[in-house]
């Protein structure tokens, strides 16, 4: 594991890794230390590359209406 700038701790793999880069085919990685490896594979040359990171897709936000917003005063 390695500790990212915010603090989040991250699995190594292959398929953010500065060394490595994406096969032609798309289902494996060309590693500069290890040859061809599966995108899951990590090895102790990992490097970290925020660029390469794919980010979560933002949760979908829910729809309100303006009684969700009012206050029941009696």
């Amino acid at each position: 594991m390695k500790k990212l700038i915010n603090k989040k701790s991250i699995e190594a793999s292959c398929s953010y890794c500065a060394n490595g880069k994406l096969s032609p085919l798309g289902d494996t990685i060309l590693c500069q230390k290890m040859g061809v490896v599966e995108k899951e594979f990590s090895c102790k040359k990992f490097k970290y590359d925020v660029l390469k990171r794919q980010p979560r897709r933002p949760r979908e936000i829910e729809h309100f209406e303006a009684e969700d917003f009012s206050l029941d005063i009696e």
